[in-house]
């Protein structure tokens, strides 16, 4: 199996405002080059793109290949079930969206400490082995974003469990709250592949800063931004796929390019890695992958993801010392479909569900002391 893998969260849109209006004819071209390069793995969840994106998934692909020329994921997240019943309707459910009859791999979404106790109390890792004799599954796994030691507990305790999915990328390689390093170690230490998730950060590494950029474009001019982010993590053993999340045909080209013959980094350019996230870790203000997950279910239909984002651009303008620049605009044109920054009622759903574990409710403070008061 080829080291890219499309993740299916950041599917193209006919209209940036709604999660689920899936441009599904650019979504069709999209699969086709992936599978026309030889590439095979795809990577969805129950609750994508409004929870539209298995759907999307079965007319895209499940429909148009054989069902043995790729390999489908898909997960379950513990916060939409509370009963054993309810696990196996939401598993139904997932087979038939998709119309794929079984799963290459299966997924216990975002496990951590609140999570991983569910789980056991509704036996669902012996609940994936039944799925997998029955050949509903082939192998079953779990997505994480919590620290090294809890890991390490889970795949002591779990040892059926036959990978991880890990956000790994050369940004958070020494995270303290995100600890790629040491939850790659672990999966290593435990002998469990791993697939990596967030190689660009959600887009972050796709525009770093003007230095940053500088040092990529003189190590090699020809390899886009974002790659070095994705070659970054394809090049640890022991990763057996790298997702991205290709949101148009621009990037699934420029991916595919690179990763078709694919060649890993070597030690210089992997430092340099390191080097440039030095520079970025100095003018982030809000470490966001833009997942969209808090912004699903606020109350207030605030655009959490993309106010954290041009706040980052604020913030990096204002190292410039630029003054206004175009990022209050952009809020202004958003607030006229989502609500504002100060509109935040502090309900804390958006920081239960944060993979990042981000201090979402003060974040949101900072940004409407920005952009709400000018």
């Amino acid at each position: 199996m080829k080291k890219l893998g499309f993740g299916l969260m950041r599917l193209p849109l006919l209209d940036p405002s709604d999660v689920t209006s899936i441009d599904m004819e650019q979504f069709k071209k999209m699969v086709d080059l992936f599978m026309d390069k030889g590439f095979t793995y795809f990577d969805t969840a129950w609750l994508y793109r409004g929870f539209k994106s298995e759907i999307a998934t079965k007319t895209a692909l499940v429909e148009r290949y054989p069902r043995e020329s790729f390999q489908l994921a898909t997960k379950l997240h513990a916060d939409f079930f509370n009963t054993l019943e309810e696990r196996d309707e939401i598993f139904n459910a997932q087979l038939q969206k998709t119309g794929a009859g079984y799963f290459d791999k299966y997924l216990l979404h975002g496990v951590d400490p609140q999570k991983i106790k569910k789980l056991e109390k509704l036996d669902c890792f012996n609940w994936l082995l039944d799925k997998k004799e029955k050949g509903l599954i082939k192998q079953l796994g779990f997505s994480y974003h919590y620290n090294a030691e809890l890991l390490d507990e889970i795949l002591t305790d779990h040892p059926e469990v036959e990978f991880v999915q890990l956000q790994i990328n050369y940004l958070d390689w020494e995270s303290p709250w995100i600890q790629s390093r040491k939850n790659y170690e672990v999966c290593l230490k435990h002998n469990k592949p791993v697939i990596v998730m967030e190689p660009v950060k959600g887009g972050s590494l796709a525009a770093v800063p003007e230095e940053a950029e500088k040092l990529f474009r003189d190590a090699d001019p020809n390899m886009s931004i974002p790659s070095w982010g994705i070659r970054f993590a394809a090049s640890l053993p022991n990763v057996e796929v790298v997702l991205s999340g290709m949101g148009d045909m621009e990037q699934m080209t420029n991916n595919v390019s690179y990763m078709e013959d694919f060649k890993p980094l070597t030690k210089e350019e992997t430092e340099l890695c390191f080097k440039v996230a030095e520079i970025i870790n100095v003018q982030i203000a809000v470490p966001c992958t833009g997942c969209e997950y808090c912004a699903e279910g606020c109350p207030q239909n605030i655009a959490i993801p993309q106010y954290f984002s041009l706040y980052n651009e604020l913030m990096r303008e204002d190292m410039k010392k630029k003054g206004w620049t175009q990022s209050f605009s952009r809020y202004s044109l958003l607030t006229q479909k989502f609500g504002k920054a100060a509109d935040c009622i502090a309900c804390g759903q958006c920081e239960n569900i944060c993979p990042q574990h981000l201090t979402v409710i003060e974040y949101l403070k900072q940004v409407s002391s920005r952009f709400d008061k000018r």
